[in-house]
């Protein structure tokens, strides 16, 4: 097993409501299969993960637990998702490859897929710069975006929501991301005030682990549909659909622990009568490509936040999976489909 470290930065910086992120650190791991060498990345995200140096330990440590290469042992025992992301990937990578077929198939889905919906993300901004944005999405072909939400009171996010309204009409679908910026009585006002603009959803409104006001706003007569995300990382999706607390949920490979876990937490969902939403925690071409073939191993999936690779400067090989007219292209060479020069 080897373990490579990089650093990249965001072309530009991406402000949500729990603060400002202006690159990403972390992780390749490569692991040999059964004569085929597999990729995986571990991007740590403080907030969804582990920290990188809690990765790097765990990293450090699953040889040993593999013992005579029993990787399955290694996955077993850990428990840092970042971490085991990097290493569950890089062995289904290689899988797929010995199964001479794309990873998406490996995950489970037996169609073709050429291609997912993704949305585009805007970021905070006061309400002519979140405007142009979502104008410059739309022209580019997207018909659904995600604005970030939170950082500033109610009414200048709805005023915000009013605006984009204005300029692009009804046709794109908008979504809102609150990154549980929000109290109850907040969340409550933003809710009512975001409600004639014709959501598809907010996402995480409130706090992580406060599950339970979350199923309380969303069957206290809201009418605006409620996804989580923060609140999926390190829980059991069982508890999520047991407490009925979400339309959506949005599944970060990264955070949950590897593509495999990602897919098992997408058929549950479903199962559920809860939609899945695929997004990356803004990870290298690696991980951000294993994120789309889980979208698309998910039938039918809604548009995903998958459109991330230009908020990079650089990046770690060239885009296997390009953005055109609001979809994304799956890669359908064997296993991973990441060129890393390597091979």
């Amino acid at each position: 097993m080897d373990i490579e470290s990089y650093q990249l930065d965001l072309a530009r910086p991406l402000s949500t409501a729990r603060g400002t992120i202006e690159k990403r650190t972390g992780f390749l791991v490569r692991v040999e299969y059964a004569d085929r060498m597999g990729v995986g990345e571990a991007a740590p995200l403080p907030g969804w993960t582990e920290s990188l140096d809690a990765c790097r330990d765990a990293l450090d440590w699953a040889p040993e637990l593999a013992g005579d290469e029993d990787w399955g042992v290694a996955l077993g025992e850990t428990s840092e998702p970042a971490a085991r992301h990097a290493l569950a990937l890089a062995l289904a990578d290689a899988r797929a490859r010995l199964d001479n077929t794309p990873l998406y198939r490996y995950l489970g889905n037996e169609r073709l897929v050429r291609r997912v919906p993704v949305n585009a993300t805007v970021g905070d901004a006061d309400c002519e710069t979140t405007a142009r944005a979502v104008t410059r999405a739309a022209e580019n072909g997207f018909d659904c975006v995600k604005i970030k939400v939170g950082a500033r009171s109610v009414d200048e996010d709805a005023d915000r929501f009013r605006r984009v309204r204005e300029v692009v009409g009804d046709d794109v679908a908008l979504r809102a991301d609150a990154n549980g910026a929000w109290d109850r009585a907040q969340a409550e006002r933003a809710m009512d005030a975001l409600e004639p603009f014709d959501l598809e959803y907010v996402e995480q409104p409130m706090p992580a682990d406060e599950v339970a006001a979350h199923a309380g706003l969303r069957n206290g007569g809201n009418e605006v549909p409620l996804a989580l995300d923060e609140s999926v990382a390190g829980r059991a999706v069982t508890e999520l659909l047991a407490a009925e607390a979400a339309d959506y949920l949005v599944l970060k490979p990264m955070a949950l622990g590897g593509p495999d876990r990602a897919r098992s937490v997408a058929r549950q969902a479903r199962q559920a009568g809860v939609t899945p939403v695929v997004s990356t925690t803004i990870d290298s071409v690696v991980a951000r490509t294993a994120a789309v073939h889980v979208a698309a191993a998910i039938p039918e999936v809604p548009a995903c936040g998958l459109a991330t690779a230009d908020w990079l400067a650089d990046d770690l090989a060239p885009d296997p999976a390009p953005v055109a007219d609001g979809q994304i292209e799956v890669p359908q060479a064997k296993g991973l489909g990441v060129d890393l020069g390597d091979e």
